[in-house]
């Protein structure tokens, strides 16, 4: 799992010169995870953070742009019948959309996307509809 942002430069001119930053509004976002570490195109996410019942996992991301990314990957969600701590947990292919970026309130140079869509294309966990958004942490 890639835990930094990574460093978008720019050399230019003879390799003593030192490397500009490219500024924050240009730089690709990151999503931030529910222990407050910036990740991009991370294998894994965590998306249940209190109690780990529901996680994306065997992510393959496609596109991972200035105002949108898209992965395909595993929902691994636990039915918590009877209850949580005797659920199974089950997995549902998914498709992972992040959008709405914005500056990141601990990191405001740092832009995040604020919105996680997930869209079930074949089964998806009881009392889910067919696409889920989730607001992502700030």
């Amino acid at each position: 799992m890639t835990c930094a942002v990574p460093a978008l430069v720019a050399a230019t001119g003879t390799a003593s010169a030192a490397p500009a930053p490219v500024p924050a509004t240009r730089a690709r976002p990151v999503v931030v995870d529910c222990m407050w570490h910036p990740q991009v195109r991370p294998g894994d996410f965590l998306i249940a953070c209190g109690d780990g019942n529901s996680r994306l996992v065997s992510l393959s991301w496609s596109h991972w742009g200035s105002t949108s990314a898209e992965a395909r990957g595993v929902n691994v969600v636990n039915d918590c019948k009877p209850y949580c701590a005797a659920g199974t947990f089950r997995s549902y292919p998914v498709i992972v959309r992040l959008d709405h970026p914005a500056p990141w309130k601990k990191h405001p140079q740092t832009r995040h996307y604020t919105r996680m869509s997930l869209v079930y294309p074949q089964g998806r966990p009881e009392g889910f509809g067919p696409v889920v958004n989730y607001p992502l942490w700030d």
